[in-house]
């Protein structure tokens, strides 16, 4: 699959991912989300009139425990709580690093206790005209996690 944003060259192809090959592993995903937020250290960024539009991609990575075909609400990851936080986005205060909330959303995605492990990107399409985008991505073990203060 790929993205294009404006005329500009496509997104790279949503991989797998990391993945433990003794284990069976479920992923979530939430993809291409686009929204916006008050975002950057530049003052060319620093201009509540023109937030910044933002593309996310989520993968949240649960081990596959039972039936998989078992339809049981224990059985699954609910990422409303994370789609109804990034659409908030827009309404934030000023965020001056991408890393910040990189980190919230990590934050968000370990809310459920089945969560083991997710990759989390954040691009930003509009910043350079010529790339597809800029953003940060970070793949997170729940052992390795260090929830930071909310």
């Amino acid at each position: 699959m790929t993205v294009k944003f404006g005329g500009k060259a496509p997104l790279a192809d949503h991989g797998a991912g990391i993945w433990d090959a003794s284990r069976n592993y479920m992923r979530i995903m939430l993809r291409d989300l686009v929204t916006e937020a008050r975002l950057g250290l530049h003052p060319r960024e620093q201009h509540a009139e023109r937030p910044t539009r933002l593309v996310i991609n989520i993968d949240m990575f649960a081990s596959i425990e039972g039936d998989l075909g078992a339809e049981h609400e224990a059985g699954i990851v609910d990422y409303d709580h994370i789609h109804a936080a990034l659409r908030a986005w827009p309404a934030r205060p000023h965020t001056r690093l991408i890393e910040t909330l990189l980190h919230e959303l990590v934050g968000l995605c370990f809310d459920s206790a089945r969560v083991e492990a997710c990759r989390v990107s954040i691009l930003k399409p509009d910043i350079f005209n010529d790339a597809a985008a800029a953003g940060v991505e970070a793949y997170i073990r729940r052992d390795q996690y260090v929830r930071a203060e909310r």
